[in-house]
């Protein structure tokens, strides 16, 4: 007996289906049948299609990640340089008896 995998779908072919759905000129049974995907998907695929339907309008798209990482680890270097040194100090007094 073979093992079942999933399929993939590429972005293109989601699109395409989710713009035929978001269409309303045939019911999600027809597409459903039409493209061997289950409805459910399709619906889903629709739902999400909607959502980012904006975006495509955007002038400079926003990724929020690729944004703020290289601010955040210059941040944290920096705390962590901060608190090495910290400790070392208080070492360093412990020491002395200061």
């Amino acid at each position: 007996m073979k093992k079942q995998t999933r399929r993939k779908f590429s972005p293109e072919f989601k699109a395409k289906v989710a713009f035929e759905a978001a269409m309303n000129q045939q019911t999600l049974a027809d597409l459903s049948k039409k493209y061997e995907v289950s409805p459910v998907m399709i619906s889903k695929w629709k739902s999400e299609f909607i959502e980012n339907m904006s975006t495509v309008f955007e002038r400079f798209p926003r990724k929020a990640e690729e944004t703020e990482n290289p601010e955040l680890e210059k941040l944290y270097a920096q705390i962590g340089q901060l608190k090495v040194e910290n400790d070392f100090l208080k070492k360093s007094c412990r020491k002395l008896g200061i």
